[in-house]
């Protein structure tokens, strides 16, 4: 194993130590002090998962490798979230806290994840153009066709077409997920409806064309380089090894976010939905950043992508069947504060696909996005939520006519079969990612 890869696993194991020890023996010396121990070893352990899920992708190519990727790199998140669903159907009071953890990382994912990555990735482009014409003033064909000179760069990040059959599942799921708060609950039946979804998502994902080889960054890119037969067993070595302390840290890290919410005079709540999604997913946005930093906005985009279908399909899908399981009833039920999450939560999706439809993310849209997602910390009453759900409503509406012509094929890609031979053009491919 190379030296540096194994500086890094060891440091990751001396973060999640503690949290080890404290569960073995039993402890809890503070619920704020658990929350920092348990949340650190999330953190850590995410991190090796992350790693190894990269590295799988050189064994598993194409866009199933993306989805794979994509689940792995949530399942911190699921073990939360689900833990709190499972302890839902025994204890009420924890209902709100399944469906809180659900909407802050799905919106944290779209609202900070997607437009960050892109405003990186456009920002590497713009460095490497610089570094590429001398800082010449002279005008060129790709930038200009962007809107953006050459010495500024490009003004959007060119997602691939295979990108479309991402984008039409993720636009079937926002507008099922209306459903759940016209329901006011997630019912088995329709739990069970999304994790057709979501199986369906992947039988189409595995039968993309192949995008070409992959690349590597970090301590994937270590992993990678080892023989295969060795590359294998580290791989499966570190998902396992870091499962195991993402699992045996779920409970305890979930019940110290309440209890130190408590402790702290803090809304539990608030806790649970925004420190707990940054502690599980910081892993992957630096992995998306790093591949953003690379010339490789494109594949980034495209991972958190997949990532919003897990959330909208499998994750959400898995609550009311987890809260079944711990002593439930078949419906998880929501309460006003909820409802109104889901409906900011099912708004924002819809403005992020109809802002994507023409596979460019343009540099003023990702600013919008932050910009909205950083308004809701400051509206916090329940008639500002729905005004901000109703303005993201009005800006999905907009897109949506700007790119009118781009809805009924993102619609119906999930439906139609990729042609085997398909060969996207140069600006499509992963590793091309700028316009």
């Amino acid at each position: 194993m190379p030296a540096a890869l194994l500086r890094r696993l060891l440091l990751c194991l001396a973060v999640a130590s503690p949290a080890l020890v404290l569960r073995i023996t039993g402890l809890a010396p503070h619920p704020v002090l658990d929350l920092v121990v348990f949340g650190a070893a999330v953190v850590a352990a995410s991190f090796v998962l992350a790693w190894a899920a990269e590295a799988a992708q050189k064994d598993i190519s194409g866009a199933l490798a993306i989805a794979i990727l994509a689940l792995i790199a949530v399942l911190p998140e699921y073990a939360v979230d689900l833990y709190y669903a499972f302890r839902s159907g025994s204890d009420p009071a924890y209902e709100q806290f399944a469906a809180a953890n659900m909407t802050g990382s799905n919106r944290l994912l779209l609202g900070l994840g997607w437009p960050l990555v892109a405003l990186v990735a456009l920002g590497a482009a713009r460095r490497a153009a610089g570094a590429s014409r001398g800082g010449g003033n002279s005008r060129g064909g790709g930038a200009s066709r962007g809107g953006a000179g050459i010495g500024r760069g490009p003004a959007f990040l060119q997602l691939p077409a295979a990108s479309r059959l991402d984008l039409g599942f993720l636009a079937i799921l926002a507008v099922v997920a209306f459903a759940i708060p016209l329901m006011g609950r997630i019912p088995v039946w329709f739990g069970i409806a999304l994790i057709a979804v979501f199986i369906a998502y992947l039988w189409r994902a595995g039968q993309a064309p192949d995008d070409g080889e992959e690349e590597f960054v970090g301590a994937a890119a270590l992993i990678v380089e080892l023989p295969r037969r060795s590359r294998r067993a580290t791989v499966i070595g570190l998902f396992v090894a870091s499962a195991a302390v993402i699992l045996a840290s779920a409970e305890p890290f979930a019940d110290a976010l309440v209890a130190s919410g408590t402790s702290l005079g803090i809304d539990s709540y608030m806790l649970v939905q925004w420190l707990a999604p940054l502690a599980s997913e910081a892993p992957e946005f630096i992995i998306a950043i790093l591949f953003a930093l690379r010339g490789l906005g494109a594949a980034a985009i495209t991972t958190l992508i997949a990532s919003k279908i897990n959330q909208w399909s499998l994750l959400v899908g898995s609550l009311p069947l987890a809260h079944l399981a711990g002593g439930g009833g078949t419906d998880l039920g929501l309460d006003a504060r909820q409802v109104e999450e889901f409906v900011l939560t099912a708004t924002q999706t819809v403005m992020g696909v109809a802002i994507l439809l023409a596979l460019r993310f343009h540099r003023a849209s990702a600013i919008a996005l932050l910009t909205l997602f950083a308004l809701q910390f400051a509206v916090t009453g329940t008639e500002g939520r729905y005004i901000l759900s109703a303005v993201q409503v009005v800006v999905a509406a907009w897109f949506l006519g700007a790119h009118r012509h781009e809805i009924l094929p993102t619609l119906a890609a999930p439906f139609r079969r990729p042609a085997a031979d398909a060969d996207p053009a140069p600006q499509d491919r992963v590793p091309a990612p700028i316009a």
